[in-house]
């Protein structure tokens, strides 16, 4: 790999003063960052792929309902690894996600709606290289009722609608830019999430 280093921040999705203070009618979770990743892939003619290695994510809720849930992620735009520096170089410059002048990549959630079992479609404000825009996160979760599981999601974008138009030389590169996120984590404190039938 171009980076070597995996470095994945000790994710809790409850902040330590929200998990202290937390009321005991509320659940809280925290995940294992070891067992967590983000990732992105763009089609091209050459494979642009890669995870973020440091990033924080927090899921609030302000009651036991799951669709009162807030999912917020903040990712370090400058720990990009496609496993190539001369790639890592052209996403961090000002071409594509302009580290220097915008360090984060976001999504904070608007709105949770339960649309399966297992499924959620998360609307929610997503910013990246300064610009802001609505885009929608679907998640699927599985371990319902147990007290951990996983939380996996998809957000396709287009690259274009947040400034990002130039090319890379010698490669052929689509607009649709796809995020997954995999989480693990489990219930530390407060009720189970009450889920619809």
């Amino acid at each position: 790999m171009g980076r070597t280093i995996l470095y994945l921040v000790t994710v809790v999705l409850v902040a330590s003063p929200a998990l202290a203070q937390a009321p005991s009618a509320i659940p809280v979770f925290q995940i294992t960052p070891v067992q967590s990743t983000i990732k992105f892939e763009v089609a091209a003619s050459v494979a642009i792929e890669g995870t973020f290695d440091k990033w924080e994510a927090a899921l609030t809720f302000t009651s036991p309902e799951a669709e009162s849930a807030v999912f917020d992620v903040k990712i370090y735009a400058d720990s990009v690894d496609t496993g190539s520096s001369i790639k890592n170089n052209k996403l961090e410059s000002a071409d594509f996600f302009d580290v220097q002048n915008n360090p984060y990549i976001t999504f904070r959630s608007t709105k949770v709606v339960q649309t399966g079992a297992n499924m959620f479609e998360l609307d929610g404000n997503f910013s990246i290289r300064g610009v802001t825009r609505p885009e929608h996160l679907m998640l699927t979760i599985s371990g319902k009722g147990t007290g951990s599981g996983t939380i996996k999601g998809t957000m396709a974008f287009d690259r274009k609608d947040y400034g990002m138009n130039s090319g890379i030389p010698f490669i052929r590169i689509a607009n649709r830019v796809q995020v997954t996120v995999s989480l693990l984590g489990k219930r530390v404190a407060g009720p189970p999430v009450v889920f619809k039938q």
